[in-house]
């Protein structure tokens, strides 16, 4: 167990990460550019308000959501470059047979591969977390609702990353690698969203029986984007207007953890076994 936390691969791959000042260069320009999102979103409000300076707290709410989106939208761009290429730049530099001639196990070398590509990007989010006092300053907002959005912010980061090291283990190229990263992460963000809104179209198109009509299969792409999943943590009314087009009363936040464990179990045991696919065992 201790050579999966604290093992060379983990401790190489931090120390070349944020060895470089460009990383801590970039920290400082994201949290200038969230801060001044934050600053013109709360002078314009207050302008907008007959002119007379106020900022009422649902339109703190109203910022924090912003915030949210842009956060998660900062999450799904980035952590298919973060991860795509693990594997597939180490082949392409031809180092990745040195790594696995040494002890290091192949759950070892991916689950560090996974943990230091995205270490980067949590730390865009922690270092984000003093600009959300903005929020708490005006009111609005409750501590259980941050916690449970970073908390989701944690739970995507290592499903999309697991998604990556997994294309980058089956693929040998890292630029087709990455395409097949954000074509999958554009379709369960994207595509998802766009097939629920057909389907819930199509239901109220032939809605006309005096019934409440309902089509459940608007309810699988949406358990399965994240976008949805996060704004129905804000707005409840969301989930109910789902529900009531599909006619499915299960909880789609807990669809969302089950899927979404299931594909990051599934891409990590798959990306373990096809790292040595020519090696027996024993």
């Amino acid at each position: 167990m201790k050579n999966l936390v604290v093992n060379p691969v983990l401790n190489k791959e931090f120390k070349l990460r944020f060895r470089s000042f460009k990383s801590y260069l970039g920290v400082l320009f994201y949290l200038l550019a969230l801060g001044l999102i934050i600053v013109g979103f709360i002078f314009i409000e207050s302008l907008s308000n007959n002119m007379q300076g106020f900022f009422k707290p649902d339109q703190s709410r109203t910022m924090f959501m912003v915030l949210s989106i842009l956060q998660l939208g900062l999450i799904l761009f980035i952590t298919p470059g973060l991860t795509a290429g693990v594997i597939s730049s180490e082949r392409e530099r031809q180092t990745l047979n040195i790594m696995l001639t040494t002890t290091q196990s192949s759950s070892s070398i991916i689950l560090s591969k996974l943990f230091s590509s995205i270490s980067y990007l949590i730390l865009l989010i922690a270092a984000s977390l003093p600009l959300y006092s903005f929020v708490f300053l005006f009111g609005g907002i409750s501590p259980g609702q941050l916690l449970t959005t970073m908390g989701f912010y944690l739970f995507t980061i290592l499903v999309y990353g697991s998604l990556g090291v997994l294309f980058s283990t089956l693929i040998r190229k890292t630029i087709v690698s990455m395409v097949t990263t954000y074509g999958v992460t554009l379709f369960l963000a994207g595509g998802t969203a766009f097939l629920t809104l057909i389907f819930m179209q199509l239901t109220n198109a032939y809605g006309y029986t005096g019934t409440q009509p309902t089509n459940p299969l608007a309810y699988f792409p949406a358990m399965l984007n994240p976008v949805i999943i996060l704004m129905s943590t804000f707005e409840p009314e969301m989930t109910n207007e789902i529900t009531r087009s599909t006619g499915i009363e299960f909880p789609l936040w807990i669809s969302y953890l089950i899927s979404y464990t299931l594909i990051f179990i599934g891409a990590v045991l798959l990306s373990i076994k096809k790292l040595r696919p020519n090696m027996k065992k024993g």
